[in-house]
């Protein structure tokens, strides 16, 4: 049976569809180069929100949840004792839209280091590791790079507890253009254990270590190609 030509419309398509990334001006960038041109990271007040590893079912495992305190209208949350904190979840139980803002999944959350976006790379979990948790951040399957310890309860207790980020982990929000997005990344200027050696953090793999230095927990990987990122934005849930 022969088939009938393509209309004009879509030979155009099919003939600008390859050179996309070349429109976008993506076309001399890494993925994570190009994620990292697309978005920037904006300061945030620490204060304004919290990390919580939040019981999933039977209360044998956690995720991380992020919340927010947007307005001073009514708190969204409340902390308690330490090591571990528990932290008592006071948006569920009103309409917090405009109040509050939580962020419960890679949706609302990702993984920066310095000028490297890797939301796609990298993926965030809450662990039990002897009498803590921790929050993990780990490549993906098939792709390269170290374990990091992002974050600790510093304890371990029922319910939502508190988690401390380790040192030179802090929030910021993702930046397109001028607009400040419904998505925050678990930033950290440079690499663990690069900090004296590297002024600026490269994806693993796109460089060398310093001499003398490693990469912690990990051997530095050969290559890392993550596939490219679609920007999403984290609203907040009814």
């Amino acid at each position: 049976m022969r088939l009938a030509p393509l209309p004009p419309v879509l030979k155009t398509l099919r003939t600008l569809v390859p050179s996309l990334p070349v429109l976008l001006g993506l076309g001399a960038f890494g993925p994570a180069e190009a994620q990292a041109a697309l978005f920037n990271a904006l300061e945030l007040d620490q204060s304004k929100f919290v990390l919580v590893a939040a019981p999933i079912g039977d209360g044998l495992r956690a995720q991380l949840n992020i919340y927010e305190q947007v307005s001073d209208r009514r708190p969204c949350f409340s902390t308690s004792g330490s090591s571990p904190a528990r932290v008592e979840p006071l948006l569920g139980s009103f309409d917090f839209t405009g109040i509050c803002s939580r962020y419960l999944d890679a949706n609302g959350y990702s993984l920066r280091v310095g000028g490297s976006d890797l939301g796609t790379v990298y993926r965030l979990s809450v662990v039990r590791q002897g009498s803590d948790n921790i929050l993990l951040a780990a490549p993906g399957r098939n792709q390269g790079g170290p374990e990091m310890v992002v974050a600790r309860t510093q304890g371990h207790s029922d319910g939502f507890l508190q988690l401390v980020p380790e040192l030179g982990w802090r929030l910021m929000r993702r930046q397109f253009g001028t607009r400040a997005l419904g998505h925050v990344y678990l930033y950290r200027d440079t690499w663990p254990g690069q900090e004296a050696n590297q002024p600026e953090a490269a994806l693993p793999g796109t460089s060398d270590p310093a001499p003398g230095s490693q990469w912690p927990d990990a051997v530095a990987p050969a290559s890392l190609v993550p596939p490219p990122v679609v920007p999403a934005t984290a609203q907040p849930s009814p």
